[in-house]
């Protein structure tokens, strides 16, 4: 063969790669505007049935030289690149994405500018009891320069035989505590109808773990003109967890939280594993600040200080932690709950490391 022949084979090669590559970006397009219909109609973008029939289709007019393992295998990394190009477009499309507004969604809260690159803390017990039992914890929240508390009025609990929280009267607990102390009020509502007679109580209503794809729970707090915590579901992807975002953000409401707090795995030495890498990725895929809950990601007391750093050191926006007058008593979650003493220990410990490192509250 002479080199004007190789030459000649060579500029052939040089135009079908070309021609491939037009095509496929061509696919692309076609699959992008695909993607746009799927989504209108709320249908999932990946379709194994219709991947299937595609394969099948190729399969059965491949009489080239190729064998139909290779075929197989190029045809399913082009079905992947524009399975993810749909993804992409998707994300761009969220409300809650870093894609749609590129600058941080600031939460204020009782004077609190959450998300402004400094952490915020958010302590009180796990379960509303008494007045005397929130106040106390209330008083050593207001020491410490802090604008909020939490507590549970309505308790979503694993057992129906556990205490499910006082109600309405928990909540009237909690704001006459607030009041009194000069705090923001941050507590759990389960029901839309909850949801309803809670507004003049609470502060920044939080959205549980196990009501996070509570979708009409999710569309109520959109509707309404407050902060919502919203907490990670205990086996829920990150996606997910975005999605669910979506859903209250959708409906007008921005002001929105997203709290780590930990997820369900094999592991039996903690609670829950706390997924402390979702932080990053969360500030990166969305403008909304992010907190940790180191009480319910741990479930224990001797985490809770190294938890805190750690979410922290990672970014996160701020923290959660359970505090409870004596522990040992307490209607719910005795084993994870600081009492005073730990309270100000840990607070103090916290403050020491983030001065260690610039870090400023």
């Amino acid at each position: 063969m002479s080199n004007q022949e190789l030459d000649n084979l060579r500029s052939n090669v040089d135009e079908l790669n070309l021609e491939i590559l037009r095509l496929i970006n061509e696919r692309a397009a076609v699959v992008q505007e695909i993607g746009k219909v799927k989504e209108k109609q709320g249908v999932n973008r990946y379709d194994p049935l219709r991947e299937r029939h595609m394969l099948n289709l190729i399969k059965e007019n491949n009489t080239g030289l190729l064998p139909q393992s290779t075929v197989d295998h190029i045809f399913k990394e082009i079905f992947k690149t524009a399975l993810e190009l749909q993804e992409n477009d998707h994300r761009k499309a969220l409300l809650v994405s870093r894609k749609k507004k590129a600058e941080d969604t600031i939460v204020v809260v009782n004077g609190e500018r959450i998300g402004e690159g400094k952490p915020t803390f958010i302590f009180g017990p796990c379960a509303v009891e008494s007045y005397d039992q929130v106040a106390a914890v209330a008083g050593a929240i207001q020491q410490k320069g802090l604008r909020m508390i939490r507590g549970g009025a309505y308790k979503p609990r694993t057992s129906p035989y556990d205490f499910q929280g006082l109600g309405l009267e928990g909540l009237k607990i909690l704001k006459r505590v607030a009041q009194e102390y000069n705090l923001a009020v941050v507590s759990e509502i389960v029901t839309p109808h909850h949801l309803e007679e809670a507004l003049d109580y609470i502060d920044v209503v939080q959205i549980g773990a196990r009501n996070m794809q509570n979708f009409e729970l999710l569309k109520a707090a959109g509707s309404i003109n407050k902060p919502i915590l919203l907490k990670r579901g205990m086996a829920a992807t990150i996606d997910e967890f975005i999605h669910a975002a979506e859903y209250i953000i959708s409906q007008g409401n921005d002001q929105i939280i997203l709290c780590e707090r930990g997820i369900r795995t094999y592991e039996k030495a903690t609670r829950n594993t706390l997924d402390i890498s979702s932080v990053p990725i969360l500030k990166q895929e969305t403008h909304l600040p992010v907190f940790v809950d180191v009480t319910h990601s741990t479930g224990r007391r001797d985490l809770l200080l190294p938890a805190a750093k750690a979410a922290i050191a990672i970014g996160a926006d701020g923290v959660m932690a359970e505090v409870h007058p004596d522990p040992a008593v307490a209607l719910s979650d005795a084993a994870q709950q600081m009492n005073l003493q730990q309270f100000d220990e840990f607070y103090d410990s916290l403050q020491k490391f983030m001065k260690s490192y610039e870090i400023h509250a």
